[in-house]
């Protein structure tokens, strides 16, 4: 039978031969309002013939953002409109801002910034009818995968929480994806998945599993997933991006990292002893072997990060093979008392330092080798640890309140009521950085990662 709903289609490469109407149902589809001209593909062993109008039949890519409204996500979503995709992203609000209508500020932002719009829907992974319902209405050739959620010791106290989400949540996403002949994403992975490391810096064949932290250990089943699935079913194409620790924020500053809950990464924490709104970080070990005592770690400009993912995407388009996975990092270490000098350095405040005893379980230093990124996706950072702190110092003074101003009504943690999430939401944007820097933490890390 002829499903008339011209809503639904599939890029033709996702299908086995081309359906030629007689001419009794062309005159049907005429006499029920379709027009000329329209290409029909028939799926092999399925009954149903899915109409497209040639003019939806273009050479542009669609890709699904998870998470889309948080900070890593919003970024990415800036690249790759400017890049030329078509962008559907989903969200819940768990970790970023929203309106009392649902909307989301920092995507509203990237609209701005790029002059282009985008297509945004309040899902969550968990209600999979939900996703699959979003997936029948667009053309969608590649996820990118930001959704989960993601403070370390929150994931320790919660264990099944974490679980649940993170996990479940990338089993729904990937059914969907196979009913809808999607078959290529990007999973947002992060460098936590190494434990502590063995050798410096980290290449990706470093051993990984050893993880010290919930969080940490869901994004490492979850690549394991990915990639056992690759090995049974020949047709996935999976890049896992294992991030290190992204910071900053868009040039314009119109867009950037926006806590909703207790500050737990670095950055955005010496901003608010900058601000004045906190007297010191708290450093946690000051005598490590590091070039002054206090923890290493790989900073990443978020900008780069998000460049790092149209690569992936080139990359995917380019090869099957399949299931790869690489570093997205500078490949250099910067200790807490470096980038806090850094940061007064760029903006004149001053960020004092108070030194705590090490705390069990804290990495000493974490920081990537990205050669492999370099040779075979084309990519490398190009920003500074200047332009990062530059970067955050114009998004934190432009928008104090981050993107509070923008919502209707302030949002309590940056959760929905539960009203609004009976309707679904996209997970959020899965990543903090690549191993907990900080702040009320910071030693740089936190049992080595939280988030990306």
């Amino acid at each position: 039978m002829l499903s008339m709903t011209p809503a639904f289609w599939y890029s033709p490469t996702r299908f086995s031969k081309k359906f030629v109407l007689p001419s009794s149902e062309m005159c049907s589809m005429k006499s029920n309002g379709f027009s000329e001209p329209y290409t029909w593909w028939w799926r092999e062993n399925m009954s149903t013939v899915h109409i497209i109008p040639s003019a939806a039949m273009s050479d542009k890519k669609c890709v699904f953002v998870t998470g889309g409204a948080g900070y890593i996500g919003s970024h990415c979503c800036v690249e790759l409109l400017n890049a030329g995709y078509d962008v559907i992203a989903i969200d819940n609000f768990a970790n970023s801002r929203h309106t009392d209508s649902g909307e989301a500020p920092s995507l509203k932002r990237v609209e701005e910034i790029t002059g282009k719009k985008l297509t945004f829907y309040q899902c969550d992974l968990l209600d999979i009818n939900r996703v699959d319902e979003i997936f029948s209405k667009h053309h969608i050739d590649y996820v990118i995968h930001f959704a989960a959620i993601k403070a370390v010791g929150e994931s320790m106290q919660f264990p099944l929480k974490y679980y649940k989400n993170n996990v479940i949540g990338t089993i729904n996403l990937v059914e969907v994806m196979k009913e809808h002949n999607v078959y290529q994403m990007v999973f947002s992975s992060s460098c936590c998945v190494y434990g502590d490391p063995e050798h410096l810096p980290i290449t990706e064949d470093h051993p990984t599993g050893n993880v010290t932290n919930v969080y940490g250990r869901t994004k490492y089943l979850i690549e394991e997933m990915l990639k056992d699935l690759t090995h049974a079913e020949p047709r996935w194409n999976i890049i896992s991006l294992r991030y290190f620790n992204p910071v900053g924020a868009h040039p314009s500053g119109r867009i950037g990292e926006d806590p909703t809950k207790n500050f737990s990464n670095l950055m955005p924490y010496i901003a608010q002893v900058a601000l004045g709104n906190k007297p010191h970080v708290e450093v946690f070990g000051g005598d490590y072997n590091t070039p002054d005592g206090t923890g290493v770690r790989d900073y990443i400009h978020i900008m780069d990060l998000a460049s790092g993912h149209v690569a992936a995407l080139s990359r995917l388009s380019q090869e099957h093979f399949r299931y790869k996975t690489y570093n997205l990092g500078t490949g250099e270490g910067v200790s807490v008392k470096q980038l806090a000098a850094m940061f007064e350095r760029v903006t004149g405040r001053p960020v004092p330092c108070a030194i705590r005893p090490r705390r069990a379980g804290d990495i000493v230093s974490m920081f990537a080798n990205a050669t492999l990124a370099r040779e075979e996706l084309g990519w490398t950072a190009k920003r500074t640890l200047e332009d990062m702190c530059r970067d955050m110092w114009r998004w934190q003074t432009q928008n104090p309140r981050g993107y509070q101003d923008d919502c209707d009504s302030p949002a309590t943690n940056g959760a929905l009521p539960a009203s609004k999430l009976a309707n679904g939401a996209g997970l959020t944007n899965g990543a903090t950085n690549g191993a907990t820097n900080g702040v009320s933490t910071a030693n740089g890390v936190s049992n080595g990662a939280n988030g990306h």
